[in-house]
């Protein structure tokens, strides 16, 4: 027998004295959730990952979406990386430079996109395809001419493919990259296959929908894509990102880094050059924070979504 054994008033001290030790600790853990959770949309009151009970939503857990989004840091570094391949696309970056303040709120406009990839892909059905029509309307109202003289409207089917495509290419580059999460070739395809229907929910046409069609779709839109003063103003916001604090703004630089390292080759041809001393920094940085950051995070869309589903973590 131990000390602890012979003398229960010990007992009850070392009990203590550990829940006093993991006290701080936990203060730590629930203030680095909240920031992860407030910047990736989730504790915004209009969704609701908790209920209804047994609710799979559009794919359900057993799905590769399921998979894919749910780290925050890939996903984080996914997003840059999508925003700097979909403003190549003159008009889509027209819709975006007529009608949003992404140049003053950028971090605003990975959260709405976060919460759009969290709600599609983790909610019920009901509130999934609430915000799908909300993000509808919402495109219904943009249009207008680009500089070159085209008209544009983010409605366009194949605008809504090349922003998709973007991202889907880009989330699954990410996550396979900077977490242990190990897919098949099928398991790809799967991803893209399950994905695709939420861009064809929101009136995208022809979506490509395997990793060879979306390498075939990529190298076909080449030639429609620029680079000009508007696409540099863009690259200069993500390379100086206005990221609240001073340690999110750090993290925000380099995760832009590491975006860039996540881009095709020809994406990367159209952008001043980051350096490979410069990625490789932002890569580190990424993988250092990433554990913190999934071991803060136990409220998130993937957590609460498993537990509507009776599923354990």
């Amino acid at each position: 027998m131990n000390v602890l054994q012979i003398f229960p008033i010990f007992n009850l001290v070392h009990r203590r004295v550990i829940k006093i030790m993991q006290y701080p600790l936990e203060l730590i853990r629930k203030r680095v959730e909240r920031e992860v959770l407030s910047n990736s949309g989730v504790l915004l009151k209009s969704i609701n990952y908790d209920e209804p009970i047994g609710d799979p939503g559009f794919f359900g857990p057993n799905s590769v979406c399921w998979q894919v989004h749910c780290d925050f840091s890939s996903m984080i570094v996914g997003g840059f990386s999508a925003l700097l391949l979909q403003m190549l696309h003159p008009l889509a970056l027209a819709g975006v430079w007529d009608h949003s303040n992404f140049r003053e709120d950028m971090m605003g406009r990975l959260r709405r996109t976060a919460q759009f990839v969290a709600a599609t892909t983790y909610a019920g059905k009901e509130d999934a395809t609430a915000i799908i029509e909300k993000v509808r309307g919402i495109h219904e109202k943009v249009s207008g001419v680009a500089p070159d003289g085209r008209s544009y409207s983010a409605m366009d089917p194949d605008l809504l493919t090349w922003v998709h495509v973007a991202e889907a290419r880009s989330f699954l580059t990410a996550r396979l990259l900077y977490s242990d999460l190990k897919l098949s070739h099928r398991q790809r395809d799967q991803y893209f296959e399950e994905y695709g229907m939420i861009a064809e929910k929101l009136g995208a046409k022809n979506v490509p929908k395997s990793v060879k069609a979306i390498d075939d779709y990529l190298d076909s839109k080449i030639p429609e894509l620029v680079y000009d003063a508007r696409t540099a103003e863009v690259f200069q916001t993500l390379s100086n990102p206005n990221a609240g604090n001073r340690k999110q703004q750090i993290y925000a630089r380099h995760a832009m880094c590491a975006a860039y390292g996540l881009l095709p080759a020809f994406a990367k041809d159209f952008y001043p050059t980051i350096s490979n001393a410069r990625q490789a920094t932002g890569k580190q940085m990424v993988r250092s924070v990433a554990p913190i950051l999934r071991w803060s995070v136990k409220n998130g869309a993937y957590a609460r979504s498993l537990r509507r589903m009776g599923r354990r973590i």
